[in-house]
C-alpha cells in the first residue's frame, strides 16, 4: 500500500474516531448539569464518562492532525493545522478544522488546571466547545470525505442534532448545581 493511502486512511479513522469522543464528551458534559439524561445513568457514571472521554480525543485528534501532514496529497504544514485560514486548499473547511482543534484544545488545558484559575473565567472557557464543536462539525460536513457515506453522514447529523437539543435543553432548563 503506498504511504500516502495509509495516511490518508489512518487520518479518516483517527478523525471519525475524535469526532465521536469529543461529541460523546460533550454530551456527557451538558447532561451533568441538565438532568436530561438522568434516566441514562447516574450522576457519577456521567461524570467518569465525561472525564474519560475529554482527553481521549486530544490524541485521536493528534494522529489526525500528524497523518495529513505527513500525507504529502494534503499538502498541510505544522503550522497550517495551528493558524487557522491559512492554508490555499479549502481554505475555510480547513481553517474550521484548525480553530477547533486550537479552541477544544484550550478547553481541555484549562481543565487540567482549573484549579488554578478563576471559576468564572474557566467556565466560560469551557463554553467555548460549544462553538468549538460548531466548528469542527462544520470542518467535519465541508471536508470530510465520508459525509458521502450514508451511515456515517446519519451518524454526524444526528450526533449534532442530540447535542444541539442537548445544549438547548441546557439554555431552557438552566444549570443544575454541581
Amino acid at each position: 500500500m503506498e504511504l500516502d493511502l495509509f495516511f490518508w486512511i489512518v487520518a479518516r479513522i483517527a478523525g471519525l474516531a475524535s469526532f465521536t469522543t469529543l461529541a460523546v464528551a460533550i454530551g456527557t458534559g451538558v447532561a451533568l448539569r441538565t438532568a436530561v439524561l438522568d434516566w441514562l445513568g447516574t450522576n457519577r457514571a456521567l461524570k467518569a464518562l465525561h472525564e474519560f472521554t475529554t482527553p481521549l480525543w486530544l490524541p485521536l485528534g493528534a494522529v489526525h492532525v500528524i497523518t495529513i501532514v505527513l500525507d504529502r496529497t494534503a499538502r498541510l504544514t505544522a503550522l497550517d493545522v495551528i493558524v487557522p485560514f491559512r492554508v490555499s486548499y479549502a481554505p475555510v473547511a480547513i481553517g474550521l478544522g484548525t480553530l477547533a482543534l486550537d479552541v477544544l484544545a484550550l478547553v481541555v488545558l484549562t481543565s487540567w488546571v482549573r484549579r488554578h484559575m478563576n471559576q468564572a473565567l474557566w467556565r466560560w472557557i469551557h463554553r467555548l466547545s460549544y462553538p468549538g464543536f460548531a466548528a469542527l462539525f462544520a470542518h467535519a460536513v465541508l471536508s470530510g470525505s465520508d459525509f458521502s457515506e450514508p451511515v456515517v453522514s446519519a451518524l454526524a447529523w444526528s450526533t449534532a442534532f442530540a447535542l444541539g437539543v442537548l445544549a438547548l435543553a441546557r439554555i431552557v432548563f438552566g444549570r443544575l448545581p454541581a
